[in-house]
């Protein structure tokens, strides 16, 4: 196979760069057949449904030429492009590819580097180590049936993720790739595998993520914000807000109408602020906090709406403290005498708020975060609900009123555990081996939660920014293990709050990328 190709790659003269045959194209700046193949390829973005199809004829992306369309952007330095493949129809060449690429050039034989789906289920990791050489690649058979794709840059490494839908991704690298140049052609492509066949894929999903440069400082440097909203059954995302200024954790009100976030870097000036997100104009307008400026991601709306409790860091000592006011915005209330502490959970009645409080032991001379309650109106003092050496966090209180739901390194890595609102009855919910589990969300109806699993590159007890992550699901019983719903960049300030909608269909999540060039 490889020499037949090489003796027609041989006859054929030399061809120049393919010119774009389109202009922008949604992320992307341009769309083109790469090769003059017989069947010429189309890509088109629809942006009501952010979904991008591309169809295409060409010979098969292996030997020292290649025909394919590809919708691509030059992009400089470290990258990562996610998205979700869906091949139509039957096909006629069980090896028809589709998935991403980066590659020096538009040339038939530029050097490159892919991630690719085929027809037949097969997924690997393809590379021309020079131009004009053939194409060499590494399989993942555990991957095979792949619908989840990722091609990440970092520095001459290519990392190339792929998943089933519902699983977590399997990983293959290729290292020392400076075949790429630092400045490539980045986007996704489609390859029939047969010269006299049209196939069609479409791609779902997509994110171009420019990540957070090596050496950037937490809590300092901060890149842009994406504000998605996802429906939980079939995972189906869509972007509705994307901003350079940085903002976390979406609340849902309970008329299904906004969101609430908070802005956690950029202008100093709003920076600390919360903003109502409205769905129907998708425009944000600040709310009035009163004294309460400096607002970080634990911002917890009553279950009725009215009330609207935030951790703000702009008195006293300035150290997170919680308050309650009207959701509508107004003078805050200051509740949690002692400091720091973080909101995260109602009763359902209203009547009390669950908490991390970091507090100092006798004898001891750090904080030891556990969780508290406390009377919502700020009357009688603080109940101390846990009392385990490590970090408790993240307590929600279920539905029913029964159960808090919280997060806690107890058992070594960081879990879901759950306890009755009085502090009784402890017990592990998820028993993961691979993933550190933090923020349990619970539907309104109670029968699910989801959560942000981050992997064990990270500490157990950090969940830090611009990592990657999922977001997974469950039933709150812990009868089934959890799934992914969504592969993230992202972490601190995506899911920190309660964000499912009111009719428990869909969540709202934030994910991250810097100005795209």
């Amino acid at each position: 196979m490889k020499k037949g190709i090489l003796l027609m790659a041989l006859a054929l003269p030399a061809l120049a760069p393919a010119s774009p045959n389109g202009g922008p194209l949604g992320d992307f700046s341009a769309h083109a057949d790469v090769g003059n193949p017989k069947q010429a390829g189309r890509s088109t973005w629809n942006a009501a449904t952010q979904v991008y199809t591309l169809s295409a004829g060409g010979v098969n992306i292996w030997g020292k030429r290649d025909e394919f369309q590809f919708a691509y952007r030059k992009m400089k330095g470290d990258f990562i492009i996610q998205a979700q493949v869906e091949f139509q129809g039957k096909g006629v060449d069980p090896h028809r590819k589709a998935g991403i690429m980066a590659r020096a050039a538009l040339g038939h034989d530029s050097a490159y580097v892919d991630g690719v789906a085929h027809g037949d289920g097969l997924t690997s990791l393809q590379f021309r180590k020079a131009q004009g050489e053939d194409t060499a690649q590494i399989e993942m058979p555990a991957a095979k049936g792949a619908n989840v794709i990722q091609l990440e840059r970092r520095g001459d490494v290519f990392i190339f993720s792929a998943a089933r839908f519902g699983e977590p991704f399997e990983v293959a690298e290729y290292k020392d790739a400076a075949n790429v140049p630092e400045e490539a052609y980045v986007g996704l492509f489609l390859s029939s595998h047969n010269p006299d066949v049209t196939e069609k894929v479409v791609f779902r999903h997509v994110r171009v993520i420019k990540p957070v440069k090596v050496g950037f400082q937490p809590y300092r440097d901060y890149i842009g914000s994406r504000l998605e909203v996802m429906n939980v059954t079939n995972g189906h995302r869509s972007v509705y807000y994307a901003s350079q200024v940085p903002f976390e954790a979406p609340n849902w009100l309970p008329d299904g109408s906004a969101l609430i976030y908070n802005a956690s870097g950029g202008d100093p000036a709003t920076r600390g602020r919360l903003w109502k997100f409205d769905l129907l104009t998708r425009t944000p307008v600040a709310i009035d906090t009163g004294f309460a400026i400096r607002n970080n991601n634990d911002h917890v709306l009553s279950f009725d709406g009215a009330q609207l409790a935030i951790s703000d860091q702009s008195q006293g000592n300035n150290q997170s403290t919680i308050y309650t006011m009207p959701t509508g915005g107004g003078q805050p209330r200051k509740i949690t005498p002692n400091s720091p502490s973080y909101m995260h959970g109602w009763t359902p009645d209203a009547k009390w708020l669950v908490y991390t409080g970091g507090r100092i032991p006798k004898g001891k001379k750090d904080n030891e975060y556990d969780i508290y309650k406390i009377a919502s109106d700020g009357s009688g003092k603080e109940i101390n609900l846990t009392n385990s050496p490590g970090l408790d966090d993240g307590p929600e209180v279920s539905p029913d009123g029964k159960w808090i739901y919280f997060n806690s390194t107890r058992s070594g890595q960081m879990q879901i555990w759950r306890m009755t609102v009085e502090g009784k009855e402890v017990e592990r919910v998820t028993k993961d081996d691979k993933w550190n589990d933090w923020f349990p969300h619970f539907s309104p109806d109670g029968k699910w939660i989801t959560i942000i699993s981050y992997g064990l590159d990270v500490q157990p007890t950090d969940h830090p920014y611009y990592r990657h992550c999922l977001i997974r699901i469950m039933p709150v019983d812990g009868s089934a293990p959890p799934r992914v719903i969504a592969y993230v960049y992202g972490g601190q300030g995506t899911i920190n709050v309660p964000s499912w909608s009111p009719d428990g269909t869909h969540i709202a999540f934030v994910s991250n990328s810097d100005v795209l060039n």
